[in-house]
């Protein structure tokens, strides 16, 4: 960054902010402090969550016997729809929004966001098109039940005539969440590139900030095809366009490559960040520098390029040509190069460390050896054969839950606990995090690793019964749903009580290197009070410097 572009930022910043001192009332405004809009992610995100695995564990409890016998077929197929839709929609995409909005000016060296207020109107879409999402399973005309890939012609299908009916706002809600998305996109992207610390080259960035901006990129590029699919969609169903009606010369494919284009990347979009949150973690608790960091930063933008040519494997089964099923086989398998290097370089950076297992550490141990076990049935899965063995079955949905829940959640968790003090100035206690860790560990592998034989055996997904065959498998399946559901117990008794009574956090608990742990905990409004960070070393010194040798004058940064 030249002097010019400098002090371009610091007078830009100097503007975004005059705020009072941070108070409880003030996660209830339209604040445009960047740390404040964090956490009204996360907590928004969370309660969704919640709601989530509410819909979950019932459809856990409907799957526990082979008969139908808790809930009516309409409301299950409605459930499975919510809980797909509100776990990403509401919950995954939300509180990785809420780390990058809460991290990355503090990690760069910056003082808030590039655009504070459009930050803060791309969060308060997230309440109102969630709103919208929840209405959309009470109103009178019927829930969506079309799963939250919602395929024509069953979400074209309009059976009472009603025009506001659970699928026409299910599809308002999808089509807001994008915009909110993409509206986050250009922030985060634009900050990135501009409002970097004097100092702060590309390779001197945490690799938190290249997997956030690796991710905000295929946002950028993916998230419009899907926006646009659910708003021809909803022009189907409400005003008599025929986009994907094959009896009106429309096509139904069609929308599946609109949806996927964008939902197989936004795999990389949700796993990316967590990819960089346990390459900060890693090098704090086993006190090594992160093993080739420079490659692994630079694999996050080869796993964004790869990531557009992936779709059409989830359209094997859609009479897809035998020349575009190899293609597409060969491009998939390629984009586990780029993270198979992630991997070495975790396990290089954990090797012969002196391991602290603190809550955090634990949950991104954790998550490395389920994404492990993920990254194994997603090489399954992109061969040809076993796909279209496997296709619409169990198998798919315990692959997809070992990296959505398995990595994702787990690496959320860890990044949770770990900036914690950061965040509210407070130490959460260590006993309840580790009962956390552990119920949600055991819990989440008896949850999921029975839908990889059930799969294998045939048994179909999104159905309410099925042949007492498989019963065994999913019963112990509805027993790690309910742990699962209880370990969230812990947590929220955690992160409660801490806040409010915990322990007194330093500014920087772990020893961690990195500019976020330089600043007073919780942060300052303005976050470098006095003046920018000057950056003179890369990031993941351990062993060799201390954390205030990162910038020039740490004693002027508050």
């Amino acid at each position: 960054m030249t002097s010019t572009q400098s002090e371009k930022t610091e007078v830009v910043s100097e503007q975004h902010h005059h705020h009072p001192p941070t108070t409880w009332k003030t996660y209830f405004t339209f604040s445009t402090d960047h740390k404040v809009i964090g956490i009204q992610y996360i907590v928004t995100a969370f309660v969704f969550f919640l709601i989530g695995g509410i819909f979950a564990m019932i459809i856990r409890g409907e799957l526990i016997t082979p008969e139908s016998d808790l809930v009516d077929r309409t409301v299950y197929n409605a459930m499975f729809t919510m809980h797909g839709t509100v776990m990403l929609f509401m919950w995954t995409f939300p509180v990785l929004a809420g780390l990058a909005n809460y991290l990355v000016p503090l990690m760069i060296g910056a003082r808030d966001m590039a655009f504070p207020r459009l930050n803060a109107l791309a969060f308060w879409m997230v309440p109102v098109f969630g709103i919208i999402l929840m209405a959309s399973f009470f109103v009178p005309g019927g829930p969506a039940q079309a799963g939250w890939w919602s395929y024509p012609p069953v979400s074209t299908q309009n059976p009472t005539g009603l025009l506001f009916n659970g699928q026409f706002l299910w599809l308002v809600a999808v089509a807001l969440s994008g915009v909110s998305s993409i509206l986050g996109a250009v922030n985060i992207v634009t900050t990135i590139f501009r409002m970097r610390a004097p100092g702060m080259g590309f390779f001197k960035m945490p690799a938190y900030v290249w997997t956030v901006l690796s991710a905000q990129m295929i946002q950028l590029f993916g998230l419009p095809a899907l926006t646009a699919g659910a708003v021809m969609l909803l022009f189907d169903l409400s005003v008599g366009t025929s986009f994907f009606d094959p009896a009106k010369g429309g096509d139904p494919v069609l929308y599946q490559h609109f949806f996927w284009f964008y939902s197989h990347p936004a795999v990389y979009v949700i796993i990316l960040p967590i990819f960089g949150i346990f390459s900060e973690i890693f090098p704090v608790y086993a006190r090594k520098p992160l093993f080739g960091y420079k490659v692994v930063a630079v694999s996050s933008l080869i796993i964004t390029g790869l990531s557009a040519v992936v779709w059409v494997h989830h359209m094997f089964a859609s009479g897809t040509p035998g020349w575009m099923r190899m293609l597409f086989m060969f491009s998939t398998m390629l984009i586990s190069v780029p993270t198979g290097i992630k991997v070495f370089a975790w396990v290089a950076t954990v090797w012969g460390g002196k391991l602290r297992l603190d809550t955090p550490m634990l949950f991104a141990l954790g998550g490395l050896v389920m994404f492990v076990f993920a990254g194994i049935t997603g090489i399954m899965l992109a061969a040809v054969p076993v796909d279209i063995h496997v296709n619409n079955t169990y198998f798919v949905v315990g692959h997809f839950h070992y990296v959505i829940y398995g990595a994702t959640v787990m690496g959320i968790y860890a990044a949770l606990y770990h900036w914690f003090p950061k965040m509210t100035g407070r130490m959460y206690y260590e006993g309840l995090g580790k009962l956390h860790f552990w119920l949600t560990f055991i819990g989440a592998n008896l949850n999921f690793f029975p839908m990889h034989p059930l799969g294998l055996q045939g048994m179909p997904r999104r159905v309410a019964s099925y042949d007492p065959e498989f019963a065994f498998w999913n019963v112990i399946a509805s027993i790690g749903g309910f742990i699962l559901g209880m370990s969230t117990l812990p947590f929220l008794l955690n992160m409660i009580s801490s806040w409010v009574d915990g322990k007194k956090a330093s500014d920087n608990p772990w020893r961690a290197i990195g500019l976020e742990w330089l600043v007073s905990s919780p942060p300052p409004v303005e976050n470098f009070e006095k003046q920018l960070p000057i950056v003179i070393a890369e990031p993941y010194g351990y062993g060799k410097s201390t954390p205030e040798d990162l910038v020039a004058n740490p004693a002027d940064l508050n």
